[in-house]
Protein backbone atom coordinates (compact mmCIF):
# COMPACT_ATOMS: atom_id res chain seq x y z
CA UNK A 1 0.00 0.00 0.00
CA UNK A 2 1.37 3.73 -0.32
CA UNK A 3 1.39 5.02 3.52
CA UNK A 4 1.37 8.95 4.49
CA UNK A 5 2.60 9.24 7.77
CA UNK A 6 1.73 12.87 9.42
CA UNK A 7 3.36 13.19 12.14
CA UNK A 8 4.46 16.68 14.42
CA UNK A 9 8.20 15.74 14.43
CA UNK A 10 10.22 12.66 12.69
CA UNK A 11 10.99 11.64 16.38
CA UNK A 12 11.79 8.15 17.58
CA UNK A 13 8.20 6.50 17.59
CA UNK A 14 7.46 8.00 13.39
CA UNK A 15 10.70 6.53 12.57
CA UNK A 16 9.94 3.44 14.08
CA UNK A 17 6.71 3.37 12.07
CA UNK A 18 8.07 4.54 9.26
CA UNK A 19 10.79 1.30 9.40
CA UNK A 20 8.90 -1.35 9.92
CA UNK A 21 6.18 -0.16 7.45
CA UNK A 22 8.92 0.06 4.58
CA UNK A 23 10.37 -3.50 5.91
CA UNK A 24 7.20 -4.79 4.86
CA UNK A 25 7.35 -4.07 1.51
CA UNK A 26 4.82 -0.61 1.54
CA UNK A 27 5.43 2.64 0.44
CA UNK A 28 6.18 5.14 2.85
CA UNK A 29 5.74 8.76 2.76
CA UNK A 30 6.31 11.55 5.55
CA UNK A 31 5.03 14.73 6.20
CA UNK A 32 5.86 17.33 9.12
CA UNK A 33 2.30 18.83 10.44
CA UNK A 34 3.29 22.37 9.64
CA UNK A 35 0.14 23.88 8.72
CA UNK A 36 -3.47 22.74 6.77
CA UNK A 37 -2.11 23.13 3.96
CA UNK A 38 0.90 21.58 3.44
CA UNK A 39 -0.68 18.26 4.66
CA UNK A 40 -3.59 18.43 2.20
CA UNK A 41 -0.78 19.09 -0.74
CA UNK A 42 1.04 16.16 0.86
CA UNK A 43 -2.21 13.86 0.52
CA UNK A 44 -2.64 15.00 -3.06
CA UNK A 45 1.03 15.07 -4.05
CA UNK A 46 1.25 11.22 -2.67
CA UNK A 47 -2.32 9.71 -2.63
CA UNK A 48 -2.09 7.57 -0.50
CA UNK A 49 -4.25 4.26 0.25
CA UNK A 50 -4.08 5.27 4.16
CA UNK A 51 -2.82 7.64 6.61
CA UNK A 52 -0.90 7.16 9.73
CA UNK A 53 -0.70 9.59 12.58
CA UNK A 54 2.06 7.86 14.85
CA UNK A 55 2.59 11.10 17.17
CA UNK A 56 0.53 14.78 15.94
CA UNK A 57 -0.06 17.17 18.67
CA UNK A 58 -3.25 18.82 16.03
CA UNK A 59 -5.97 17.82 14.10
CA UNK A 60 -5.89 16.74 11.04
CA UNK A 61 -8.06 18.74 8.33
CA UNK A 62 -11.19 18.36 8.40
CA UNK A 63 -11.31 17.59 5.18
CA UNK A 64 -8.79 14.85 4.56
CA UNK A 65 -10.02 12.72 7.74
CA UNK A 66 -13.64 12.63 6.00
CA UNK A 67 -12.60 11.55 2.67
CA UNK A 68 -9.94 9.24 3.31
CA UNK A 69 -9.18 6.68 6.31
CA UNK A 70 -6.80 8.27 8.71
CA UNK A 71 -5.84 6.62 11.79
CA UNK A 72 -4.55 8.07 15.20
CA UNK A 73 -2.32 6.41 17.03
CA UNK A 74 -3.24 7.58 20.84
CA UNK A 75 -0.66 6.18 24.01
CA UNK A 76 -3.47 5.16 26.24
CA UNK A 77 -5.79 1.58 26.35
CA UNK A 78 -9.02 1.86 24.92
CA UNK A 79 -11.33 4.77 25.96
CA UNK A 80 -8.39 6.91 26.94
CA UNK A 81 -8.95 10.08 26.09
CA UNK A 82 -6.71 13.55 26.40
CA UNK A 83 -3.25 15.00 25.61
CA UNK A 84 -1.19 13.65 28.73
CA UNK A 85 -1.76 10.30 28.28
CA UNK A 86 1.77 9.10 29.31
CA UNK A 87 1.15 11.75 32.55
CA UNK A 88 -1.18 10.10 33.95
CA UNK A 89 -0.22 6.73 33.31
CA UNK A 90 2.90 7.48 35.44
CA UNK A 91 1.63 10.08 37.90
CA UNK A 92 -1.07 7.11 38.72
CA UNK A 93 1.54 4.09 39.56
CA UNK A 94 -0.66 2.36 36.75
CA UNK A 95 0.50 -0.98 36.21
CA UNK A 96 -0.79 -1.74 32.58
CA UNK A 97 -1.00 0.55 29.94
CA UNK A 98 -1.91 0.55 26.41
CA UNK A 99 -1.85 2.17 22.99
CA UNK A 100 -4.78 2.41 21.03
CA UNK A 101 -4.94 2.94 16.69
CA UNK A 102 -8.50 5.00 16.24
CA UNK A 103 -9.88 6.62 13.44
CA UNK A 104 -9.96 10.28 13.13
CA UNK A 105 -13.17 11.89 13.42
CA UNK A 106 -14.29 15.80 14.95
CA UNK A 107 -14.04 14.51 18.42
CA UNK A 108 -10.38 14.17 19.40
CA UNK A 109 -9.50 10.38 20.70
CA UNK A 110 -13.20 9.59 19.75
CA UNK A 111 -13.05 7.61 16.68
CA UNK A 112 -13.52 3.81 15.81
CA UNK A 113 -10.85 1.55 17.01
CA UNK A 114 -8.79 -0.41 14.67
CA UNK A 115 -6.51 -1.87 17.09
CA UNK A 116 -5.28 -1.74 20.58
CA UNK A 117 -2.34 -3.41 22.40
CA UNK A 118 -1.61 -3.43 26.38
CA UNK A 119 1.90 -3.20 27.74
CA UNK A 120 3.27 -3.34 31.58
CA UNK A 121 4.39 -0.03 32.75
CA UNK A 122 8.13 -0.15 33.91
CA UNK A 123 8.80 2.00 36.68
CA UNK A 124 10.87 4.58 34.70
CA UNK A 125 10.66 7.91 33.11
CA UNK A 126 7.97 8.89 30.38
CA UNK A 127 10.51 9.46 27.64
CA UNK A 128 12.43 5.90 28.44
CA UNK A 129 8.95 4.09 28.84
CA UNK A 130 7.62 6.14 25.39
CA UNK A 131 10.74 4.78 23.08
CA UNK A 132 10.91 1.08 24.77
CA UNK A 133 7.16 -0.42 25.71
CA UNK A 134 5.16 2.38 23.97
CA UNK A 135 7.13 2.20 20.87
CA UNK A 136 6.23 -1.43 20.85
CA UNK A 137 3.03 -1.86 21.80
CA UNK A 138 2.40 1.06 19.40
CA UNK A 139 4.45 -0.84 16.33
CA UNK A 140 2.37 -4.32 17.16
CA UNK A 141 -1.21 -2.05 16.90
CA UNK A 142 0.02 -0.26 13.79
CA UNK A 143 1.15 -3.41 11.63
CA UNK A 144 -2.12 -4.55 13.12
CA UNK A 145 -4.65 -1.88 11.48
CA UNK A 146 -2.76 -2.03 8.34
CA UNK A 147 -3.22 -4.98 7.86
CA UNK A 148 -7.14 -5.00 8.73
CA UNK A 149 -7.14 -2.02 6.64
CA UNK A 150 -5.63 -3.94 3.95
CA UNK A 151 -7.84 -6.93 4.13
CA UNK A 152 -10.92 -4.42 3.56
CA UNK A 153 -13.14 -6.97 5.73
CA UNK A 154 -12.26 -5.64 8.91
CA UNK A 155 -15.33 -3.52 10.67
CA UNK A 156 -13.55 -1.00 13.45
CA UNK A 157 -15.22 -0.73 16.58
CA UNK A 158 -16.90 2.35 17.63
CA UNK A 159 -15.95 3.87 21.04
CA UNK A 160 -18.27 2.05 23.44
CA UNK A 161 -17.73 2.86 27.38
CA UNK A 162 -20.21 0.28 28.46
CA UNK A 163 -18.07 -2.76 27.24
CA UNK A 164 -15.66 -4.24 29.87
CA UNK A 165 -12.34 -3.75 27.64
CA UNK A 166 -12.75 0.16 27.67
CA UNK A 167 -11.53 1.09 30.25
CA UNK A 168 -10.11 4.47 29.49
CA UNK A 169 -11.92 7.80 30.62
CA UNK A 170 -11.10 11.48 29.09
CA UNK A 171 -8.81 13.45 31.41
CA UNK A 172 -7.57 16.61 31.52
CA UNK A 173 -4.24 17.94 30.29
CA UNK A 174 -1.66 17.61 33.03
CA UNK A 175 -0.93 20.79 34.42
CA UNK A 176 1.53 21.95 36.78
CA UNK A 177 -0.79 21.94 39.66
CA UNK A 178 -0.95 17.87 39.50
CA UNK A 179 2.19 17.95 39.11
CA UNK A 180 4.21 20.19 42.16
CA UNK A 181 5.70 18.28 44.78
CA UNK A 182 5.15 18.75 48.01
CA UNK A 183 9.07 18.07 49.57
CA UNK A 184 7.50 18.52 53.41
CA UNK A 185 4.50 15.95 52.92
CA UNK A 186 5.19 13.76 49.81
CA UNK A 187 7.36 10.92 49.74
CA UNK A 188 10.13 9.41 47.55
CA UNK A 189 7.90 7.15 45.75
CA UNK A 190 5.43 9.80 45.10
CA UNK A 191 8.57 12.43 44.23
CA UNK A 192 9.71 9.89 41.67
CA UNK A 193 6.15 9.55 39.73
CA UNK A 194 5.91 13.66 39.01
CA UNK A 195 9.12 13.37 37.94
CA UNK A 196 9.17 10.79 36.06
CA UNK A 197 5.83 11.45 34.19
CA UNK A 198 7.16 14.81 33.32
CA UNK A 199 10.89 14.12 32.70
CA UNK A 200 11.35 14.94 29.03
CA UNK A 201 8.44 17.28 28.56
CA UNK A 202 7.33 19.69 30.47
CA UNK A 203 9.69 18.99 33.78
CA UNK A 204 8.01 19.83 36.96
CA UNK A 205 7.80 23.62 38.15
CA UNK A 206 9.77 23.75 41.23
CA UNK A 207 11.79 26.36 43.12
CA UNK A 208 15.82 26.66 44.04
CA UNK A 209 18.05 29.36 45.51
CA UNK A 210 14.81 31.50 45.11
CA UNK A 211 14.28 31.19 41.13
CA UNK A 212 12.34 28.71 39.47
CA UNK A 213 13.18 25.79 37.22
CA UNK A 214 11.83 22.87 35.61
CA UNK A 215 13.25 19.57 36.90
CA UNK A 216 13.87 16.67 34.36
CA UNK A 217 14.41 13.10 35.30
CA UNK A 218 14.06 11.54 38.82
CA UNK A 219 16.22 8.45 40.17
CA UNK A 220 16.35 7.13 43.64
CA UNK A 221 18.60 7.01 45.93
CA UNK A 222 19.52 4.35 48.20
CA UNK A 223 21.87 5.75 51.08
CA UNK A 224 22.23 9.47 51.20
CA UNK A 225 19.55 11.41 53.18
CA UNK A 226 19.09 14.85 53.89
CA UNK A 227 17.63 16.58 57.01
CA UNK A 228 15.17 19.32 54.89
CA UNK A 229 13.37 17.59 52.67
CA UNK A 230 14.10 19.33 49.46
CA UNK A 231 17.57 20.39 50.29
CA UNK A 232 20.21 19.95 47.46
CA UNK A 233 23.12 17.95 49.66
CA UNK A 234 24.61 15.99 47.12
CA UNK A 235 25.95 16.35 43.36
CA UNK A 236 27.15 13.92 41.05
CA UNK A 237 28.57 13.94 37.63
CA UNK A 238 26.25 17.43 37.00
CA UNK A 239 23.43 15.80 38.70
CA UNK A 240 21.84 17.44 41.69
CA UNK A 241 20.77 14.93 44.81
CA UNK A 242 17.63 16.29 47.03
CA UNK A 243 16.47 14.97 50.35
CA UNK A 244 12.65 13.83 50.70
CA UNK A 245 10.73 12.70 53.22
CA UNK A 246 12.01 9.44 53.72
CA UNK A 247 14.83 9.45 51.29
CA UNK A 248 16.38 11.53 48.63
CA UNK A 249 16.51 11.47 44.92
CA UNK A 250 18.66 12.50 41.71
CA UNK A 251 17.86 14.90 39.26
CA UNK A 252 19.89 14.46 36.35
CA UNK A 253 18.40 18.15 34.51
CA UNK A 254 17.25 21.71 34.81
CA UNK A 255 15.24 24.36 32.47
CA UNK A 256 15.17 27.64 34.13
CA UNK A 257 11.95 29.00 33.51
CA UNK A 258 11.50 32.03 30.77
CA UNK A 259 11.27 35.41 32.30
CA UNK A 260 8.90 37.54 30.44
CA UNK A 261 10.61 38.68 27.16
CA UNK A 262 13.34 37.01 27.96
CA UNK A 263 15.35 34.15 25.76
CA UNK A 264 14.21 30.69 25.52
CA UNK A 265 15.59 28.41 28.14
CA UNK A 266 16.79 24.46 27.85
CA UNK A 267 17.51 21.48 29.81
CA UNK A 268 20.88 21.46 30.85
CA UNK A 269 22.72 19.67 33.46
CA UNK A 270 21.49 20.18 37.08
CA UNK A 271 25.16 21.03 38.05
CA UNK A 272 25.38 23.30 35.20
CA UNK A 273 22.16 25.43 35.83
CA UNK A 274 23.06 26.02 39.43
CA UNK A 275 26.39 27.09 39.10
CA UNK A 276 27.43 29.68 41.91
CA UNK A 277 25.22 27.98 44.61
CA UNK A 278 26.35 24.94 44.93
CA UNK A 279 30.17 25.58 46.66
CA UNK A 280 28.84 24.03 49.90
CA UNK A 281 27.21 20.97 48.48
CA UNK A 282 29.49 18.18 48.11
CA UNK A 283 30.18 15.87 45.38
CA UNK A 284 29.61 11.91 46.18
CA UNK A 285 31.37 10.04 42.88
CA UNK A 286 30.69 6.13 42.53
CA UNK A 287 32.83 4.06 40.60
CA UNK A 288 31.29 2.15 37.36
CA UNK A 289 31.62 -1.17 39.49
CA UNK A 290 30.05 0.07 43.07
CA UNK A 291 27.27 1.48 40.83
CA UNK A 292 26.50 -2.05 39.34
CA UNK A 293 25.02 -2.83 42.82
CA UNK A 294 22.93 -0.10 44.24
CA UNK A 295 20.33 1.79 43.58
CA UNK A 296 21.37 5.31 42.93
CA UNK A 297 22.01 7.68 39.89
CA UNK A 298 25.18 6.48 38.05
CA UNK A 299 25.65 7.46 33.90
CA UNK A 300 28.00 4.45 33.78
CA UNK A 301 28.13 0.84 35.67
CA UNK A 302 30.65 -1.90 35.11
CA UNK A 303 29.93 -5.97 36.19
CA UNK A 304 31.36 -8.79 34.96
CA UNK A 305 29.77 -12.20 34.63
CA UNK A 306 32.75 -14.90 34.09
CA UNK A 307 35.17 -13.82 31.56
CA UNK A 308 32.97 -11.27 29.77
CA UNK A 309 32.47 -7.66 31.13
CA UNK A 310 29.76 -5.38 30.60
CA UNK A 311 30.35 -1.77 30.59
CA UNK A 312 27.09 -0.07 30.74
CA UNK A 313 26.24 3.76 29.92
CA UNK A 314 23.12 5.53 30.08
CA UNK A 315 23.33 9.67 29.41
CA UNK A 316 19.99 11.55 29.12
CA UNK A 317 18.77 11.89 25.65
CA UNK A 318 21.84 9.84 24.43
CA UNK A 319 23.49 12.95 24.12
CA UNK A 320 27.43 12.62 24.99
CA UNK A 321 29.38 15.83 26.17
CA UNK A 322 32.74 16.38 26.30
CA UNK A 323 32.93 15.53 30.18
CA UNK A 324 30.39 12.08 29.73
CA UNK A 325 33.08 11.42 27.05
CA UNK A 326 36.12 11.61 28.83
CA UNK A 327 34.52 9.94 31.58
CA UNK A 328 33.33 7.09 29.60
CA UNK A 329 37.16 6.80 28.24
CA UNK A 330 38.13 6.16 31.60
CA UNK A 331 35.99 3.65 32.53
CA UNK A 332 36.71 1.74 29.52
CA UNK A 333 40.46 1.86 29.92
CA UNK A 334 39.38 0.48 33.10
CA UNK A 335 37.22 -2.61 32.02
CA UNK A 336 39.74 -2.79 28.67
CA UNK A 337 42.50 -3.59 31.73
CA UNK A 338 40.59 -6.14 33.54
CA UNK A 339 41.24 -9.75 32.93
CA UNK A 340 38.27 -10.48 30.85
CA UNK A 341 37.99 -11.87 27.16
CA UNK A 342 34.74 -10.04 26.11
CA UNK A 343 33.48 -6.68 26.49
CA UNK A 344 30.25 -5.20 25.88
CA UNK A 345 29.58 -1.90 25.71
CA UNK A 346 25.75 -0.11 26.09
CA UNK A 347 23.00 0.56 28.39
CA UNK A 348 20.60 -2.30 29.87
CA UNK A 349 17.52 -0.19 27.61
CA UNK A 350 17.07 2.62 26.00
CA UNK A 351 18.89 4.76 23.88
CA UNK A 352 22.79 3.84 23.01
CA UNK A 353 24.66 7.03 21.77
CA UNK A 354 23.42 10.32 19.56
CA UNK A 355 26.61 11.86 19.87
CA UNK A 356 27.84 14.71 20.82
CA UNK A 357 25.95 17.21 23.27
CA UNK A 358 24.26 19.57 21.45
CA UNK A 359 22.55 21.70 24.52
CA UNK A 360 25.41 21.97 26.34
CA UNK A 361 27.18 22.78 22.84
CA UNK A 362 24.37 26.04 22.77
CA UNK A 363 25.23 27.43 26.42
CA UNK A 364 29.02 27.48 26.01
CA UNK A 365 30.46 30.79 26.23
CA UNK A 366 32.28 29.47 22.60
CA UNK A 367 29.50 26.66 20.50
CA UNK A 368 32.51 26.17 18.30
CA UNK A 369 35.25 25.92 20.45
CA UNK A 370 32.91 23.29 22.79
CA UNK A 371 31.93 21.20 19.45
CA UNK A 372 35.51 21.13 18.81
CA UNK A 373 36.21 19.20 22.74
CA UNK A 374 33.53 17.24 22.07
CA UNK A 375 33.92 15.99 19.20
CA UNK A 376 37.53 15.17 20.15
CA UNK A 377 36.70 13.29 23.12
CA UNK A 378 33.94 11.37 21.31
CA UNK A 379 37.33 10.61 18.80
CA UNK A 380 39.04 9.69 21.57
CA UNK A 381 36.67 7.21 22.79
CA UNK A 382 36.05 5.67 19.33
CA UNK A 383 40.14 5.54 19.25
CA UNK A 384 40.42 3.30 22.58
CA UNK A 385 37.41 0.76 21.19
CA UNK A 386 39.22 0.33 17.65
CA UNK A 387 42.67 -0.35 19.57
CA UNK A 388 41.67 -2.95 21.97
CA UNK A 389 43.01 -5.92 20.34
CA UNK A 390 43.33 -8.13 23.29
CA UNK A 391 39.47 -8.72 23.88
CA UNK A 392 36.44 -8.53 21.47
CA UNK A 393 34.15 -6.01 21.89
CA UNK A 394 30.80 -5.94 20.92
CA UNK A 395 27.94 -3.12 21.42
CA UNK A 396 25.23 -4.14 22.31
CA UNK A 397 22.30 -1.89 20.99
CA UNK A 398 19.03 -2.32 23.15
CA UNK A 399 17.55 0.95 21.75
CA UNK A 400 18.36 3.69 19.04
CA UNK A 401 21.18 5.19 17.71
CA UNK A 402 22.25 7.69 15.50
CA UNK A 403 25.30 10.00 14.23
CA UNK A 404 28.31 9.90 16.54
CA UNK A 405 26.87 7.45 18.16
CA UNK A 406 26.27 4.88 15.90
CA UNK A 407 29.77 5.11 14.44
CA UNK A 408 30.77 4.69 18.64
CA UNK A 409 28.92 1.39 18.14
CA UNK A 410 30.31 0.04 14.80
CA UNK A 411 34.06 0.91 15.80
CA UNK A 412 33.09 -2.54 17.88
CA UNK A 413 33.88 -5.81 16.37
CA UNK A 414 30.64 -7.15 16.58
CA UNK A 415 27.42 -4.91 16.81
CA UNK A 416 24.08 -6.67 18.12
CA UNK A 417 21.35 -5.20 17.83
CA UNK A 418 17.58 -5.50 19.12
CA UNK A 419 14.84 -5.41 16.44
CA UNK A 420 13.30 -2.37 17.62
CA UNK A 421 15.93 -0.56 17.64
CA UNK A 422 16.14 2.52 14.67
CA UNK A 423 19.41 3.75 13.44
CA UNK A 424 20.50 6.83 12.07
CA UNK A 425 23.87 6.74 10.54
CA UNK A 426 24.42 10.04 9.33
CA UNK A 427 24.91 13.58 10.41
CA UNK A 428 23.47 15.52 7.48
CA UNK A 429 20.43 16.99 9.22
CA UNK A 430 23.02 18.68 11.82
CA UNK A 431 25.00 20.02 8.75
CA UNK A 432 27.94 17.91 9.60
CA UNK A 433 30.75 15.84 7.88
CA UNK A 434 31.20 13.78 10.95
CA UNK A 435 33.91 11.88 12.80
CA UNK A 436 34.26 9.36 15.08
CA UNK A 437 36.70 7.46 12.31
CA UNK A 438 33.37 6.92 10.02
CA UNK A 439 35.22 6.96 7.24
CA UNK A 440 37.16 3.76 8.51
CA UNK A 441 34.71 1.96 9.88
CA UNK A 442 31.46 2.56 7.85
CA UNK A 443 32.60 1.42 4.39
CA UNK A 444 34.29 -1.65 6.04
CA UNK A 445 31.51 -2.84 7.37
CA UNK A 446 28.80 -2.33 4.65
CA UNK A 447 31.10 -1.13 1.53
CA UNK A 448 32.33 2.50 0.40
CA UNK A 449 29.08 2.59 -1.73
CA UNK A 450 26.15 1.64 0.90
CA UNK A 451 28.22 3.98 2.93
CA UNK A 452 27.56 6.58 0.73
CA UNK A 453 24.23 6.31 0.67
CA UNK A 454 23.69 6.04 4.31
CA UNK A 455 25.30 9.02 5.20
CA UNK A 456 24.06 11.42 2.18
CA UNK A 457 20.51 9.58 2.25
CA UNK A 458 19.99 10.39 6.29
CA UNK A 459 17.09 8.11 6.59
CA UNK A 460 16.30 5.63 9.45
CA UNK A 461 17.66 1.90 8.89
CA UNK A 462 15.47 -0.51 10.84
CA UNK A 463 17.49 -3.61 12.08
CA UNK A 464 16.43 -5.85 9.70
CA UNK A 465 18.06 -3.87 7.43
CA UNK A 466 20.89 -2.76 9.51
CA UNK A 467 21.23 -6.69 9.09
CA UNK A 468 20.84 -7.41 6.00
CA UNK A 469 23.52 -4.33 5.08
CA UNK A 470 26.31 -5.52 7.93
CA UNK A 471 25.93 -2.44 9.79
CA UNK A 472 24.87 -4.50 12.57
CA UNK A 473 25.88 -8.60 12.70
CA UNK A 474 23.35 -10.08 14.87
CA UNK A 475 19.56 -8.88 15.94
CA UNK A 476 17.61 -10.51 18.84
CA UNK A 477 13.86 -9.61 19.33
CA UNK A 478 11.80 -9.83 22.73
CA UNK A 479 11.02 -6.57 25.15
CA UNK A 480 14.39 -4.18 26.52
CA UNK A 481 14.79 -6.84 29.48
CA UNK A 482 14.41 -10.36 27.44
CA UNK A 483 17.44 -8.79 24.82
CA UNK A 484 19.64 -8.06 28.00
CA UNK A 485 19.02 -11.43 29.03
CA UNK A 486 19.94 -12.61 25.54
CA UNK A 487 23.06 -10.55 25.17
CA UNK A 488 24.34 -11.84 28.73
CA UNK A 489 23.64 -15.76 27.69
CA UNK A 490 25.76 -14.62 24.60
CA UNK A 491 28.81 -12.63 25.55
CA UNK A 492 29.15 -15.68 28.00
CA UNK A 493 29.08 -18.12 24.77
CA UNK A 494 31.60 -15.96 23.17
CA UNK A 495 33.77 -15.81 25.88
CA UNK A 496 33.67 -19.22 26.05
CA UNK A 497 34.29 -20.30 22.71
CA UNK A 498 37.14 -22.39 21.10
CA UNK A 499 37.64 -19.85 17.89
CA UNK A 500 38.23 -16.92 20.56
CA UNK A 501 42.18 -17.44 20.55
CA UNK A 502 41.95 -17.19 16.72
CA UNK A 503 39.66 -14.70 16.16
CA UNK A 504 42.01 -12.46 18.59
CA UNK A 505 45.12 -13.24 16.36
CA UNK A 506 42.86 -12.36 13.41
CA UNK A 507 41.88 -8.95 14.86
CA UNK A 508 45.68 -7.92 15.87
CA UNK A 509 46.83 -9.13 12.57
CA UNK A 510 43.96 -7.12 10.55
CA UNK A 511 44.26 -3.93 13.08
CA UNK A 512 48.04 -3.81 11.95
CA UNK A 513 47.53 -4.69 8.31
CA UNK A 514 44.69 -1.52 7.82
CA UNK A 515 47.14 0.86 10.04
CA UNK A 516 49.81 0.37 7.87
CA UNK A 517 47.81 0.73 4.88
CA UNK A 518 46.52 3.90 6.68
CA UNK A 519 46.99 4.89 9.85
CA UNK A 520 44.26 5.60 12.20
CA UNK A 521 45.22 9.58 13.08
CA UNK A 522 45.46 9.83 8.98
CA UNK A 523 41.25 8.97 8.74
CA UNK A 524 41.21 11.32 12.22
CA UNK A 525 43.06 14.39 10.77
CA UNK A 526 40.67 14.38 7.03
CA UNK A 527 37.53 14.37 9.37
CA UNK A 528 38.53 16.77 12.06
CA UNK A 529 39.57 19.21 8.87
CA UNK A 530 36.15 19.19 7.62
CA UNK A 531 34.72 19.39 11.26
CA UNK A 532 36.79 22.28 11.61
CA UNK A 533 35.07 24.08 8.59
CA UNK A 534 31.65 22.87 9.89
CA UNK A 535 32.12 24.63 13.25
CA UNK A 536 34.04 27.36 12.24
CA UNK A 537 33.47 28.35 8.19
CA UNK A 538 31.54 31.11 7.22
CA UNK A 539 28.28 30.06 5.50
CA UNK A 540 28.02 27.04 7.57
CA UNK A 541 24.18 25.32 8.58
CA UNK A 542 25.56 23.45 11.86
CA UNK A 543 25.35 26.72 14.28
CA UNK A 544 21.67 27.45 12.91
CA UNK A 545 20.65 23.86 12.91
CA UNK A 546 21.80 23.53 16.22
CA UNK A 547 20.48 26.21 17.49
CA UNK A 548 16.99 25.36 15.76
CA UNK A 549 17.12 21.70 17.53
CA UNK A 550 18.13 22.74 20.79
CA UNK A 551 15.38 25.54 20.87
CA UNK A 552 13.03 23.31 19.19
CA UNK A 553 11.91 26.02 16.93
CA UNK A 554 9.74 24.77 14.05
CA UNK A 555 11.65 24.30 10.51
CA UNK A 556 10.66 26.67 7.67
CA UNK A 557 9.85 23.67 5.05
CA UNK A 558 9.46 19.68 5.52
CA UNK A 559 13.24 18.12 4.82
CA UNK A 560 13.30 17.17 1.69
CA UNK A 561 13.80 13.50 2.64
CA UNK A 562 10.98 13.30 4.15
CA UNK A 563 8.15 15.17 1.71
CA UNK A 564 8.94 12.55 -1.40
CA UNK A 565 7.62 8.76 -1.21
CA UNK A 566 9.89 6.11 -0.23
CA UNK A 567 10.05 3.04 -1.71
CA UNK A 568 10.52 -0.52 0.64
CA UNK A 569 13.51 -1.10 2.29
CA UNK A 570 16.66 -2.57 0.18
CA UNK A 571 17.62 -5.74 0.39
CA UNK A 572 21.02 -5.68 -0.47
Amino acid sequence: MRILLIASAFNSLTQRVHTELRERGHTVAVELALGDDAVRAAVARTDPDLIVCPMLTKAVPQDVWSSRTVLIVHPGPKGDRGPSALDWAIHEDAEQWGVTVLQAVEEMDAGDIWASVDFAVERCGKSELYRNEVADAAVDAVLLAVQRHAGGLFTPDPLDYARPDVRGRLRPYHAQEFRRIDWAADDTATVLRKLRSADSQPGVLDELYGREYFLHGGHPEDRLRGRVPGAVIATRDGAICRATLDGAVWIPQLRPRRTPGGPATFKLPAATVLRGHLAAVREVPVSPADAADRDTWAEIRYRERGDAGFLEFSFAGGAMSTGQCRRLLAAYQEAAERPTSVLVLGPARDFFSNGIHLNVIEAAPFPALESWDNINAMDDLVEAVLTTTDKITVSALAGNAAAGGLMLAVAADEVWCRDSAVLNPHYRLMGLHGSEYWTYTLPRRVGAEQAERLTSGALPVGAAEAERLGLVDRTAGGDAAGFRRWVLREAAALAGSAELTGRLMEKKRRRAEDEETKPLAEYRSEELREMHRNFYGRGESYHELRRAFVHKLCPSRTPEHLGEPVGPASTS
